[in-house]
Parts: structure tokens; sequence; C-alpha cells
């Protein structure tokens, strides 16, 4: 069986692209195509990959400019030739799921989620600092965009969602059915922590939608120790909110980012998104995770068991719970059995039944 990998953009390194990691590690024969490619935004393992790139590979792939291709992405995947593949294996948050398989093959698509910034758009610009301008231009593209995102679905043989939550979001905007398979997590390479924490833990991409600033106005207000990992356009704004309490490390490699989750206290986890891989690796060193509750950390943090939840996106909210936390009331040992679940070797062997079924079907 001849597979291809298609991914939407490989300018920034996040949890999608850990998905892509797990799935070329399950064919590694298999190239990726992807609009554009940016060697030096992403990993070393990838440098090796077969990654064959759309004509905007021709223009500049920073991710800061790459955003205002957004009207040419569905004519990038549209353009590429896969005659002679028998399965086309999408991973996709926006725009990957509109390749056009050649007859006879069968697509799946691991849909990361339907794409906020068209089904959710009020909502997605809200936290944009575009200008009211920017925000006149955006809606009309958006339009176009949500038209061909409802066509570009049709596509698509089978439905792979990364959680219930876009299971339900996918039978909502595209009237489909899906099967969930939660994302892998690297959760046996991950040690647990032996010592109590002495701080605060977030980050990742800092960038408006995931909230942080919910994390880091609580932590300012009750002076407690709070490190913030990754960077972002965000970053300016969000260090402006910080008090003297707030550290921030900008990115930080695998092997440090380890070390963070061991020394904090609990992660907080300020986002609503559509899964999150970073509460499963905290979980993993036996950190627990104070989430807001919604999204996918509703599938995989145990309240009063490997967490807590907040229930309004504020920082008055975070505040309550933080003030209100006790390092020893959670469990390092069952926290990680907890998060073993999302192993990568469990995923792995989730999609290679499916395609079988899918095949067979």
């Amino acid at each position: 069986m001849r597979v291809a990998l298609v991914h939407d953009y490989l300018n920034q390194y996040g949890g999608a692209e850990r998905v892509l990691e797990a799935l070329h590690d399950l064919y590694p024969e298999a190239p990726v195509y992807t609009s554009l490619y940016d060697p030096r935004a992403m990993p070393a393992c990838f440098h090796t990959w077969d990654i064959r790139t759309s004509f905007l590979q021709r223009l500049p792939t920073r991710l800061s400019i790459a955003r205002l291709y957004l009207a040419w992405y569905p004519r990038a995947f549209a353009s590429f030739d896969l005659r002679g593949y028998d399965l086309i294996l999408s991973s996709s948050s926006a725009f990957a799921k509109g390749v056009i398989p050649p007859g006879g093959a069968r697509h799946i698509c691991y849909c990361h989620n339907p794409a906020r910034f068209l089904w959710n758009t009020a909502a997605y610009l809200e936290h944009e600092r575009g200008g009211q301008l920017a925000h006149v231009l955006l809606r009309p593209i958006l339009r176009g965009l949500r038209k061909w995102d409802t066509v570009s679905n049709e596509r698509v043989d089978a439905f792979v969602a990364n959680s219930n939550t876009v299971a339900g979001r996918i039978a909502r905007f595209y009237g489909r059915e899906s099967t969930v398979v939660h994302p892998p997590a690297a959760v046996t390479s991950f040690p647990v922590a032996r010592d109590r924490g002495t701080y605060f833990l977030t980050g990742g991409r800092l960038v408006p939608h995931k909230r942080f600033d919910v994390a880091i106005t609580a932590c300012t207000r009750l002076g407690l120790p709070l490190v913030v990992y990754g960077d972002g356009r965000d970053r300016a704004h969000l260090q402006s909110l910080a008090g003297p309490s707030v550290q921030f490390t900008g990115r930080v490699t695998e092997e440090r980012l380890r070390a963070l989750y061991l020394g904090c206290q609990a992660f907080v986890f300020p986002s609503e998104e559509d899964f999150g891989i970073t509460p499963i690796e905290a979980m993993a060193c036996g950190r627990p995770v104070l989430a807001y509750a919604a999204g996918g950390a509703l599938e995989t943090v145990v309240e009063g068991g490997t967490g807590r939840f907040f229930h309004r996106q504020e920082a008055e909210a975070l505040a309550e719970l933080l003030a209100a936390f006790r390092q020893g009331d959670f469990d390092p040992q069952e926290i990680r059995r907890h998060a073993e679940q999302f192993d990568t070797i469990h995923f792995q062997k989730q999609i290679r039944d499916f395609v079988e079924e899918v095949g067979d079907g």
C-alpha cells in the first residue's frame, strides 16, 4: 500500500506536528505533502523526511508572514498530484483535508479541529489584535473559505477526531460521523517527580486565543510564582501584564521542558483546546493540572484525582482555585498511571487498526 501524508503547514512545532511525527513513524516511507516548510522552525528529525511543498514555498515561510496567504491555501492543496497512492492520510486543522485524492484511493483525515477561524470566527477575532479594519477585510475571505471547507469535507472518506469535543464539531459543521483517537504523548519517556514543586507552570505558543493572560493575571494578583515557557506574537502583551512573581523563559528544549514539569507544583491550563498535549505531559511527570473546564481538558483531567477545574475563563476564577490549591492532595503515581493511556503506542495501534478497517470497507 502506497501512503501519502498531508499536513497543513510546517512552520511551527506544536501538538499537530507531534501527531504527524507519530504518523510518519507508522509510515516512514510516506512523503509528506504540505503547503510550506520552514526547516528552522522544525526539529532535526523532520530534515530527513521526504517533504513536498506547494507553490507557496516560493514565498516567505515565516509564520508571521504566512498567515497572510489565507486565501491561497485551498489552491495550494488542490495543486498536489497524488496519483499512484492507495491511502491519503491528512493531518488537518484547516486546509490539508482539501487535497484531491486520486480515483480508487482512500482518504482518511485526522482532524485536530474544524478550522477555528472559520467556524468560530467571532470568538477567534475577539482575541486577535489586528484592528477593526483588518477584521472587516478578513470577513469576506473567511466567508468564501467557509464555503470551500464545507465542500472539501466531501473529499474525505473517513474522519478521525482528536477528541469527543472535535467529533461533536465535525458532526455539527460537516454533518459527518467520526472515530475518536486521542493524540499521542510520549508518556513513558517522562520521569515521575519525586520532590515537591516550587512554582506554577504554564506555556506553549504565546498567542491570544490560548488565554495565558488569565494565568498571568491571577498569579500576579496573588503574588504566586509562575513560570511561562514558550514564545509567540502575544509575548510582549503578556509581559506587560506580569508582576515580579512571573518569569518568562522563552523557547525551551524538550529536556528543559521536562525539568520545568518536574519542578512545578501544578500545570496551569487556561486554554479551551481541542485536546491539549501539554496537560498530558505534565501528568506524565506526576504533576496535577489546573484547567479551564472546557474542550479536551474535560477528557484528560480527572477532577480531584489528576487536577482541578475552574469554570469561568477569567483570572478571578483561577485565582480562587490557586488560593485553595494544596500540592499534597495529589498522588504523583496515580496521576502518571492515568496519563499512560495517552501514550504514543496506543495512538499508533488505534490508527493502524482504523486504517485496516477503512481499507477492508
